[in-house]
């Protein structure tokens, strides 16, 4: 991608800005990198016959810390037959018409892709470079010295060489204007600064997909519509309104050209278009009309197989970023194209990494394509039918782009070659699960599975199947096979049930309740083999207590909270139980135009950015906060602000601020600042990205900003940063609504009694009161064992027994204990917990290790081994 910065900026520049820094996450200078990277290959998987898909991570050094980078790369058998290489162009074969690699993959029908071209992000959307798709002149290159491109010829060479373009149109009259190319957009020439368009005749084919032609405002257009080779019509100081036909074309004319449109054009004459794009070194051979692709690209990165002094200024593509590339085998008979991620733990590459970790994939000779955020790569998954992103895009997002590289097979359909099962890692007992398979033929391209008919087993009587539905019937590994014609496939399934888990727990942290809503619930299980996963909701059972309300499909529906302050949920599954407590939560709105207005104005720095603040209607006809932005002008961060009136205090300690914000997809960071009773700004992050449109409630926990109270909103803002300023929205507004601050409720304190228990003695001592024993406390392998009436009586919990389990579950407050007769695993608060004695039962009686109770529960507990005394505080 390419922005375009001011009207005079050369050319240079605004190549170098596309490659454009994200707005994700801070860039790291590289300082220093290890001299002898390593690479290391995760995978490898076919696409199609010719084409394979291989994942590495690269592993380097910077500032004395070792740093791993993922990348991806298709290489691309060229003597194959089956498969070729082609440029994928906007939306439906139009320029102009941006679209994101995977859109393009998809709608061309590719079984791989990546983003090709550079492009000016203010423009209308088309390549700096020349294209050639399918055979057909689609882009000419630009007269700028050292941009590279990648062309495969009609023997199926490849070619990463320098191009450039020659042409002119003759009129009726014999006399001729030269063309300066073909679907270009404005830029400027190096090393003058002259602009593209002044004095410029430039032909527009049915390939751009717009009625506007590079009208910057710089020049003023005269246009002339060709059919046939015939002047239809011509519109002096005006534009044609108009997609160029099929069987013709538009030519743009401004300044002298302008003037040779008048003086030498009529409609109704003939005009003779000569043109050709031809390399840039006379003594090449080759000849760009029998090209079957070409794409432009940026620098060139390898020669002959080494990191090659780059041809365009590289400064501006410092730093480590995502990075896409293209490239060629020394034989010539393989193509590489590559992609580098730079999002979470993969940290980019810079332009110098980017050689080495191509030099040593394969690449002989390769360059540079558009990279940052325009970075994605698709390819089809074995046995599937339409490609998914591969990589991990800097924003998240899936750019729209102006071009691509796409692999496409030729083969034919092939006979069926295998087949492999698509299953989840981990099932639960009485889980009804849906399996599936996909199969590819000997061309490795996928088989409709609709066609194919299989038939399901598993061993071992683990389970049933119902047509390719399989409910496992026990825990252990289930060996599922699918079988049709010369296929068959098998997988092993962990199927798990109580014995299996480690741990329950109820995915509840940060909730607060409030009457009459609902809260999804759900709960994950964690096994003994380390996977999680959340468990089915129709497996799982569910118990509230301190509230009513209900759980169902895993959703909690809040009836009423009359009288309480808490709320308790158990969730059981096979026997497996698990309890939180769930404080109440009360909403406190303190922004809300249609009931509690705040003074807000607006305020936008550095010089030259500005924004504004106004009240508008929803659609709902609820009034809301719209804020205005403008950061075209200014240099370095830019921020707009909505100011608000810090006289007004917020009350109390609120942990969460929610704020309503309709948002515009414009990328740029949304903060709120803080103002604590210190005096100290906190700047409060609501949306690192605002990459959503329409209203969108954010909730932002203001614990972990350590504030002083009370606390006042300064203001809310966004911030356009420097770093990746090319990739946001320059220019829009949000609207804001309903801030509310949410306040978690207590939740009560169980007293904690004080107990005094002797060894042999039925007495007890609770908090100075004396109370019997049903049995005496006794020792048992080195363990006190208790009646389990010793919780209800001294320790103020309930019991509960279930007589076909054999098992008994103490609770007290929020904790929950689940133990089973003559077995030493306890399930703790949702955690298996081994004690050295088991539960047992004594003269009818049962009897519990007193410690590992006690100390779940929440007790300190001592032990006097002269008196025989056990002490619980």
């Amino acid at each position: 991608m390419i922005v375009q910065k001011k009207w005079r900026i050369l050319s240079s520049v605004v190549i170098t800005a596309a490659l454009f820094l994200s707005q994700m996450s801070p860039i790291q200078q590289v300082y220093a990198a290890d001299p002898a990277p390593t690479l290391t290959k995760l995978s490898e998987e076919p696409l199609t016959s010719g084409a394979i898909l291989k994942k590495y991570v690269w592993t380097t050094t910077r500032n004395n810390k070792e740093t791993k980078v993922n990348a991806n790369v298709v290489e691309v058998d060229l003597t194959n037959p089956n498969v070729k290489m082609d440029v994928m162009t906007g939306t439906e074969n139009q320029f102009t018409r941006k679209q994101s690699v995977l859109g393009m993959a998809t709608e061309t029908k590719a079984v791989a892709g990546v983003n090709g071209d550079f492009y000016n992000t203010q423009a209308e959307g088309v390549p700096m470079g020349p294209e050639i798709s399918n055979g057909q002149l689609m882009a000419t290159p630009p007269y700028l010295p050292g941009f590279y491109s990648f062309a495969i010829d009609k023997d199926n060479k490849p070619i990463v060489d320098l191009f450039t373009f020659k042409g002119s149109i003759a009129a009726k009259d014999g006399t001729a204007y030269p063309l300066g190319g073909i679907n270009k957009t404005y830029y400027w020439f190096e090393p003058s600064g002259e602009h593209s368009m002044v004095d410029g005749l430039f032909m527009y084919t049915n390939a751009w997909g717009q009625v506007d032609r590079s009208n910057d405002g710089v020049t003023v257009p005269t246009e002339v519509l060709v059919q046939n080779n015939i002047v239809m019509q011509i519109a002096d100081n005006g534009i044609i309104n108009m997609i160029a036909p099929k069987d013709g074309y538009i030519l743009r004319a401004s300044g002298k050209a302008a003037d040779f449109v008048r003086a030498h054009m009529k409609v109704g004459e003939p005009l003779i278009a000569d043109y050709q794009v031809l390399p840039q070194d006379p003594n090449k051979k080759y000849d760009p009309k029998t090209f079957k692709m070409m794409i432009g690209g940026h620098t060139i990165l390898v020669d002959e197989g080494k990191p090659a002094e780059f041809s365009r200024e590289v400064d501006s593509l410092c730093c480590t970023r995502s990075r896409t590339a293209l490239g060629y085998s020394q034989d010539q008979k393989t193509a590489y194209i590559i992609t580098a991620d730079y999002s979470g733990d993969s940290k980019g590459l810079s332009m110098t990494e980017l050689q080495k970790f191509m030099v040593q994939v394969g690449v002989w000779k390769g360059m540079n394509l558009d990279g940052g955020g325009s970075t994605q790569m698709v390819a089809r998954p074995l046995g599937e039918t339409k490609p998914v992103l591969i990589n991990k895009t800097e924003t998240g997002l899936e750019r729209k782009v102006v071009n691509g590289v796409g692999v496409y097979s030729l083969a034919p359909k092939g006979d069926v070659k295998g087949l492999f099962i698509q299953t989840p890692n981990v099932l639960f007992v009485g889980e009804q699960a849906p399996l599936s398979f996909k199969a590819y033929d000997e061309y490795y391209n996928p088989v409709e599975t609709d066609k194919v008919t299989a038939q399901w087993t598993v061993a071992d009587n683990m389970g049933t199947f119902k047509d390719n539905v399989f409910t496992p019937a026990k825990a252990g590994t289930a060996k599922v096979t699918a079988s049709s014609g010369k296929g068959t496939s098998s997988a092993d399934i962990e199927v798990v049930g109580r014995n299996q888990l480690t741990g329950l727990k109820i995915a509840a942290d940060n909730l607060a309740l409030t009457e009459g809503d609902s809260y999804k619930l759900p709960v994950v299980a964690t096994t003994k083999s380390g996977k999680s996963r959340e468990i089915p909701a129709s497996l799982v059972q569910w118990e509230v207590l301190g509230i009513q309300g209900e759980v169902k499909d895993g959703t909690l529906t809040v009836k009423s909270l009359a009288g309480s302050s808490s709320a308790q949920l158990i969730a059981r599954y096979d026997g497996f139980s698990t309890i939180t407590t769930i404080p109440i939560g009360i909403d406190k709105t303190w922004y809300d135009l249609d009931n509690y207005a705040v003074m807000t104005l607006s305020d936008a720095k550095p010089q030259g950015v500005t924004s504004s603040v106004y009240i508008r209607p929803s659609e709902t006809g609820n009034k809301y906060l719209e804020l205005n932005y403008d950061f075209t002008q200014g240099t370095g961060n830019k921020w707009a602000y909505a100011t608000m009136d810090t006289r007004i205090l917020i009350e109390g300690e609120p942990q969460y601020m929610k704020v309503k914000v309709n948002g515009d997809e414009s990328l740029n960071w949304l903060r709120a600042e803080i103002l604590d009773n210190s005096g100290k700004i906190n700047y409060v992050d609501l949306a690192r990205n605002v990459n959503w449109k329409g209203w969108k409630q954010l909730t932002v926990d203001l614990t972990d900003y350590k504030m002083s109270y009370p606390i006042r909103v300064k203001s809310i803002y966004l911030v356009n940063e420097e770093v990746g300023q090319d990739e946001r929205a320059a220019k829009g507004k949000i609207g804001i609504d309903d801030i509310t601050f949410t306040y978690r409720g207590a939740i009560p304190q169980t007293p904690m009694n004080s107990v005094n228990l002797t060894i042999n003695k039925k007495e007890v001592a609770v908090n100075g009161k004396g109370m019997t024993l049903e049995q005496a406390p006794i020792i048992v392998q080195g363990n006190t064992l208790i009646p389990i009436r010793f919780v209800t009586d001294a320790l103020g919990g309930t019991v509960r027994w279930d007589g076909n389990e054999r098992k008994v579950t103490v609770i007290r407050g929020g904790k929950m204990i689940d133990l089973w007769i003559d077995n030493p695993d306890l399930i703790v608060n949702g955690k298996r917990v081994t004690a050295e004695v088991a539960p047992t039962i004594m003269s009818d009686l049962t009897m519990v290790p007193l410690r590992i109770l006690s100390e779940n529960l929440g007790w300190k507990v001592t032990w006097d081994a002269k008196t025989q005394q056990i002490t619980l505080q």
